[in-house]
C-alpha cells in the first residue's frame, strides 16, 4: 500500500483539549482501519509542527478523505504527502529517459 506522511498542528481547540489527545489518537487508529488504511507510526515533535504521522492507505483518494475527516473534527490541521519507498524511488529513477 502507498505510504503517506502527515504533519499535524493542534488548533486552538485541540490545544485547549490536549488531555483528550491520546483518546483522539486511539479513535483515529480505528478510523484508519475502517477505511482500509493503517496508522503505522505517530510522533510528537518539537518545532513548527506538533506531530508527524506515517500511514498507509489503499490510494490517494482514501488518504485525502481521511485527512479531511480528521481535520473536520477541529482539533488538528494536517499537511499530507505521498511518500515513496527506496524501491519505488529506484524504479522512478530507472525509468527516466
Amino acid at each position: 500500500m502507498p505510504t503517506y506522511i502527515s504533519l499535524l498542528r493542534y488548533t486552538d481547540q485541540g490545544a485547549r483539549n490536549i488531555k483528550d489527545a491520546p483518546k483522539r489518537l486511539d479513535e483515529a487508529k480505528k478510523a484508519f482501519k475502517a477505511v482500509g488504511g493503517e496508522l503505522k507510526q505517530w510522533y510528537l515533535v518539537m518545532g513548527r509542527y506538533d506531530a508527524v504521522v506515517v500511514s498507509e492507505f489503499p490510494d490517494d483518494e482514501t488518504a485525502r478523505r481521511m485527512d479531511l475527516m480528521v481535520a473536520s473534527l477541529g482539533a488538528i490541521r494536517t499537511e499530507g504527502f505521498r511518500a515513496f519507498t527506496e524501491d519505488e524511488y529506484r524504479k522512478i529513477i530507472a525509468a527516466l529517459p
